[in-house]
C-alpha cells in the first residue's frame, strides 16, 4: 500500500502528483495523507477485499501525521472484483475503519457494483450525512470542502 503525505494542493489523484505509497511495496491501495487540508485520498486497484482496507486502515493508524477527524476521498472506479460479504462490512465498520463517525466520506464511483458496495458501507457505519458518492473528483473536493 503506497502512503504519501504531501502538502500539495492538487487533487492528488493524477498520475502527475505522484508521491502515492503503500503499507506494502507494490500493491493496492495507493494513498496520501494531506495535513494541510485534512484530507486523505485513497485509490483501490481492481480487486477490494477486507485484508487490504485492513492493511491500509493500519497504515494509517500508525502514520503521525494522520488525525481520525480527517475528510477521505475513496477512489473505487478501478474496483472490478469486491471480495466483501456481509460479515466483512461488519468488521470493517465496527472494528477496522480508522476514521471518526463524523469524517466526510467522499467514494468515487463508475459502475453500479461500485455504487452499491459505497452504498453498502454508508449503511453499515450508521452514516448519513457525511458520506455520499460521486462520478468525479472535482465533485468529491467540492462536496467536502478542500
Amino acid at each position: 500500500m503506497e502512503v504519501c503525505v504531501s502538502n500539495d494542493t492538487s487533487t492528488g489523484f493524477g498520475e502527475a502528483a505522484g508521491g502515492w505509497d503503500t503499507a506494502v511495496p507494490g500493491a493496492s491501495p495507493k494513498y496520501r495523507v494531506d495535513p494541510d487540508r485534512r484530507l486523505v485520498s485513497v485509490k483501490f486497484g481492481k480487486r477490494l477485499s477486507e485484508s487490504e482496507i485492513a492493511a491500509y486502515a493500519g497504515s494509517l493508524r500508525a502514520n503521525p501525521l494522520f488525525d481520525p477527524e480527517f475528510a477521505e476521498i475513496v477512489d473505487l472506479r478501478a474496483v472490478e472484483e469486491f471480495d466483501l460479504h456481509g460479515a466483512h462490512m461488519m468488521n470493517l465498520a465496527d472494528r477496522i475503519d480508522p476514521f471518526s463517525h463524523t469524517s466526510k466520506r467522499a467514494f468515487i464511483v463508475r459502475s453500479v457494483e461500485q455504487s452499491h458496495s459505497a452504498r453498502l458501507y454508508r449503511i453499515v457505519r450508521c452514516a448519513k450525512e457525511n458520506f455520499s458518492s460521486f462520478h468525479s473528483v472535482e465533485e468529491a473536493e467540492e462536496w467536502i470542502g478542500v
